[in-house]
């Protein structure tokens, strides 16, 4: 790749569109919020505006309707994990995913799949900037960028929500599977760059790539060589998640192996996972350019490559 495309990357666009999402004029992103004067509520609004920016550029943008209930709060549980299953009686809520395709044209029936939950959560109200508005924002960024170049294979991004119960990434990776797509990787955005204060105030800049397979291992790898082979200043590393769940868990279970989370610690350690205190004032923004550059690189040498980049990884 030709590392004259990092310039591409907007921290601009990425520091307006985290703002935008999780502090004017979102302050969260759920069914159960409304902001004053609205008709609709906030998650509602969320996928208007991901959809209509996804709109300005050559992609194909889908909603896909379905349906999910917020989870109810339960304080007597360890602080960062408040949330708790919904009753039978509470209602049901429409909701989208939100699918945009980059079509690909010699390989098109291979494809590269980006996944990020947009809704904040659902039990407090916390903007969820680290989680995972950051996410949303670099998949956003990724779709501009990539929508500019040519493609050999098919790029899907999936915009879900997963602060809200049932997952629909499951659906969504189900389907997938039912269809017989050939998905060569997936990788799932989710807390990048959330990290310790210690890290945030040493200005270090992190991602790792989490992997619970052998085939997700190799993808990590990948990942960790390209921020080598293009020098960027990012301290990348690959790291096992032994409990197959979070967004990439709904593709690995639906039979993807070949799926990573990529996020800013391992053991997660923000401070203020879950909390209110998860605002976009936190996020360390070069370090956001810097993974949606990594994401980048990646992503166009396995749209050149295939599944070859994988060959020489033991």
């Amino acid at each position: 790749m030709n590392t004259e495309k990092f310039a591409v990357v907007s921290a601009e666009r990425l520091r307006h569109d985290l703002f935008h999402l999780c502090r004017n004029p979102f302050p969260f992103r759920t069914v159960s919020y409304t902001r004053p004067w609205s008709d609709k509520n906030s998650l509602d609004e969320t996928d208007d505006f991901i959809a209509g920016e996804m709109s300005k550029y050559p992609v194909q943008v889908a909603l896909q309707p379905n349906r999910i209930k917020p989870f109810r709060c339960d304080s007597t549980k360890p602080l960062h994990h408040w949330y708790s299953a919904p009753r039978e009686s509470d209602p049901w809520y429409n909701a989208n995913n939100i699918e945009i395709v980059l079509p690909g044209t010699t390989d098109a029936e291979e494809v590269i799949q980006l996944v990020s939950h947009k809704d904040s959560m659902s039990w407090i109200n916390s903007p969820g900037a680290h989680d995972n508005a950051v996410g949303t924002v670099v998949n956003m960024e990724l779709v501009r960028v990539l929508s500019a170049l040519p493609r050999r294979r098919t790029i899907r991004v999936l915009f879900c929500n997963e602060e809200h119960t049932p997952w629909h990434s499951a659906s969504y990776a189900n389907a997938a599977k039912a269809r017989g797509d050939r998905i060569i990787a997936v990788m799932n955005q989710d807390s990048i760059c959330g990290k310790s204060d210690e890290d945030a105030a040493a200005g270090i800049k992190t991602n790792v790539a989490c992997y619970s397979t052998p085939e997700g291992k190799k993808l990590a790898e990948f990942l960790v060589g390209e921020a080598a082979a293009y020098r960027l200043p990012l301290q990348v590393r690959a790291a096992k998640k032994e409990i197959v769940g979070d967004d990439d868990g709904s593709f690995i279970k639906a039979g993807f192996a070949r799926t990573i989370m990529n996020l800013g610690s391992w053991p997660y350690a923000d401070p203020q996972y879950h909390l209110p205190g998860d605002i976009p004032e936190r996020v360390d923004i070069e370090n956001l350019k810097l993974v949606a550059q990594l994401l980048l690189a990646a992503i166009l040498d396995l749209d050149e490559k295939g599944e070859s980049v994988f060959d020489s990884i033991k």
